[in-house]
């Protein structure tokens, strides 16, 4: 019999090394950031996206995200060692230096803002710079610390993915872009109070003042509950301006209806783990909703 084939020790540490890496980008979170970009840049356009701004944008756009998400990693690798959630990572695990990691986010960072730099436009390159300033410094360096308002605050830098797709296309700033990020800035909030909600005893552990350990679990329920029916009006606005069509007017209604009805299930119906399961249906939200958005584009346009 052949034995079978295994990696030799190299060959381990290298692959091991390359997940962490890859780890630290925060692939997932920046996977949904896309999808909002790509739309983003559809919605730009009346009919096909230039191919060069579309590669180029994605690809640099996410470069950049991946290095906001590695230098959250670095700022927080104290605090994520001490959290159920996040004792995993490859930082509070030793899997990947502290120098390594710093190198690693910068260069990847400084590599996005050139390829949008050069091959797409200087605006979308600062305002993506800025974006990852606003993450990894202002939110997770500062407001995160230091105030329980600190997700609505800091929310506005992730809430800029679909300007910049709008920016990488068009190379300019425009009303339709912007109502984009009011819907996600209004749509993170409640996404990550119901995980705050669940991982309270947690961020009171590592003194991090979430609205949760502030203000406690029934005072958030309500903010959630509050923000669900604003971002229900956020939603309606692109139809108001004309900018979206019957689809969406249908797909959003439907969408804002569900969030709704989960945040008052959250406030008056609670059991165990529907915080958690508030938090998961806020991200099958807002990825179906730029998908509807995406459908109603070319729909309406045709």
């Amino acid at each position: 019999m052949t034995k079978p084939l295994t990696l030799s020790q190299p060959q381990q540490k290298l692959s091991l090394s390359w997940r962490a890496y890859f780890e630290m980008t925060k692939p997932k979170v920046v996977a949904l950031m896309l999808l909002t970009v790509l739309v983003g840049m559809c919605l730009a356009v009346p009919g096909i996206v230039p191919l060069q701004p579309l590669v180029a944008g994605m690809a640099g756009i996410a470069m950049m995200a991946g290095a906001a998400a590695a230098f959250n990693h670095l700022i927080d690798r104290k605090i994520d060692g001490l959290m159920a959630r996040t004792y995993n990572r490859p930082l509070p695990k030793g899997k990947v230096s502290t120098t390594k990691a710093t190198v690693f986010a910068v260069m990847l960072g400084l590599i996005g803002f050139v390829v949008l730099y050069a091959l797409v436009n200087p605006l979308t390159a600062w305002l993506t710079f800025a974006s990852l300033i606003g993450y990894a410094l202002v939110y997770t360096a500062y407001l995160k610390r230091a105030t329980s308002q600190n997700i609505v605050i800091g929310g506005l830098a992730g809430a800029m993915p679909p300007l910049l797709g709008w920016t990488a296309v068009t190379n300019e700033l425009h009303g339709y872009a912007l109502l984009l990020v009011i819907i996600i800035f209004t749509w993170t909030p409640p996404h990550f109070w119901a995980l705050a909600i669940h991982r309270r005893k947690e961020y009171a552990k590592v003194d991090i003042p979430m609205l949760p350990v502030t203000h406690g679990v029934e005072f958030t329920k309500t903010c959630i509950l509050l923000y669900t029916i604003l971002l229900a009006i956020a939603c309606l606005l692109p139809v108001l301006v004309g900018m979206c069509g019957p689809v969406y007017l249908i797909g959003s209604t439907i969408l804002s209806c569900g969030f709704i009805y989960k945040a008052w299930q959250l406030k008056y119906h609670d059991y165990p783990g529907l915080a958690m399961k508030v938090f998961t249906f806020s991200i099958y939200h807002l990825m179906v909703l730029f998908i509807v958005l995406l459908v109603d584009h070319y729909f309406w346009v045709a």
